[in-house]
């Protein structure tokens, strides 16, 4: 992987500062050429850094349309909800419109939290019959197992490059979950995976160096060879196996 797509700072906040700043540009540049932007976010405790950053920052969000990577199948009041992160730390600090926030909702069954997300964003983009969506920037996460979005290692959708979205169980987590499938995540315009912390450095040094095995490393997934589009943020922690 080419070193320029791995920007590496001395902490995580210097990090997500420098993440924030290429968010802002990525959305700003799509509003301009078609008028609006879709952004499609991750939970985890790293990210409130970037929203923090994000609602304080320059970006027209009237024109920002906010989407989820993946959700735990909860309400969205439950601690565990990754609306609940953005939405204390991004969308009510941002302002941004309820008009524009297309959440997962996991307070339904996760079979049909899944078919109305799959729905909304068939809706928002116009998708005919086997379209993917197209999210303008896509915002991933890797875990210390090389996961990303609900995609862990083993998970046979790992191999689905044709549908929208799914419910799952991560029997790890012990947890239902509604996640974007792989052929969404290859087709963003613009990914950037954010991580800090030394236990995100081996599961990083197998996605990037490793062999490739999306099945063992599940964070691969369009980080790798041609349908590469990823651009990493990391601190010195997570980056020391580099």
């Amino acid at each position: 992987m080419a070193s320029e797509n791995v920007q590496v700072s001395p902490n995580m906040e210097q990090a997500a500062d420098a993440c924030a700043e290429y968010v802002t540009g990525a959305l700003t540049e799509a509003v301009a050429a078609k008028g609006r932007a879709s952004f499609a976010i991750s939970g985890g405790s790293t990210p409130k850094l970037l929203f923090d950053r994000l609602a304080k920052g320059k970006v027209d969000w009237k024109h920002v349309h906010i989407f989820w990577v993946d959700e735990r199948c909860v309400p969205p009041t439950d601690d565990q909800s990754n609306f609940k992160l953005a939405n204390g730390h991004l969308l009510v600090p941002a302002s941004v419109p309820h008009v524009n926030i297309h959440r997962v909702l996991g307070e339904l069954t996760p079979e049909e939290a899944a078919i109305r997300y799959i729905e909304e964003i068939e809706k928002f983009f116009e998708l005919s019959e086997g379209q993917l969506p197209e999210f303008d920037v896509l915002h991933r996460g890797i875990g210390s197992d090389a996961h990303t979005a609900s995609l862990f290692p083993g998970e046979p959708l790992i191999e689905n490059r044709t549908g929208i979205a799914a419910a799952i169980w991560s029997e790890k987590m012990k947890s239902h979950r509604v996640t974007l499938l792989p052929g969404v995540l290859e087709k963003a315009g613009k990914t950037l995976i954010q991580a800090a912390g030394s236990d995100k450095a081996e599961p990083i040094f197998n996605v990037l160096r490793g062999p490739e095995d999306p099945m063992q490393f599940p964070c691969q997934i369009a980080t790798r060879g041609s349908e590469n589009r990823a651009v990493w943020f990391l601190d010195t922690a997570a980056a020391q196996k580099l």
